[in-house]
């Protein structure tokens, strides 16, 4: 009983902050405009830990190291919490295994990141196009659905850019991720 509450503080705590830091990261990557109630959010609840590790760390090939280093961080705890709480027996420590593993779900978090972007880009351009998430929604989604819109033309008024950038996901989450994921999982 005792470990399923530490479970679920574990899964509703962690694991949602690396995917805070995860998306922190792809912002600054993306060059995000994070004015915006979204973005001042995410800025405000990873202030306090990014900041002061990017003193000391500094970017590289213009990427937010810090936040990625963090969200990497976090999202291992979270994995060895994880696999603890399960009863996992740590008679050695599977540091290459939980290091591969924290890469995928990393992978696997950014893609879920896209596509849950992508569908409320969606339903706030049928809802309120002018709503202030959106300058946001479109610096992440664009550099991903550009290159599709170039190549897929519109049917009527509907762009299946975003329908066909979806399917991609699900079926990289499905083919790699889930190759990956099982390659991790038999270094445990």
């Amino acid at each position: 009983m005792l470990s399923e509450a530490l479970l679920f503080l574990v899964d509703a705590l962690l694991q949602p902050f690396a995917a805070v830091l995860l998306f922190r990261f792809h912002a600054v990557w993306l060059r995000v405009p994070m004015r915006n109630p979204l973005g001042e959010f995410v800025l405000a609840i990873t202030d306090f830990i990014v900041l002061p590790l990017r003193r000391r760390l500094p970017a590289i090939a213009g990427m937010d190291s810090a936040t990625l280093l963090l969200a990497f961080g976090f999202e291992f705890i979270y994995l060895v919490a994880f696999l603890g709480l399960q009863g996992y027996p740590f008679d050695t420590f599977p540091l290459i295994g939980l290091v591969l593993w924290t890469l995928v779900k990393l992978l696997k978090l950014s893609l879920y990141l896209l596509m849950a972007s992508l569908l409320l880009e969606a339903v706030l351009s049928w809802i309120n196009p002018r709503t202030p998430l959106a300058p946001l929604l479109s610096a992440v989604n664009q550099p991903f659905v550009h290159p599709l819109r170039r190549r897929i033309p519109t049917v009527g008024s509907l762009d299946l850019s975003i329908l066909v950038l979806l399917l991609l996901c699900q079926l990289l989450l499905i083919v790699l991720v889930g190759g990956l994921e099982q390659a991790a999982m038999r270094l445990l």
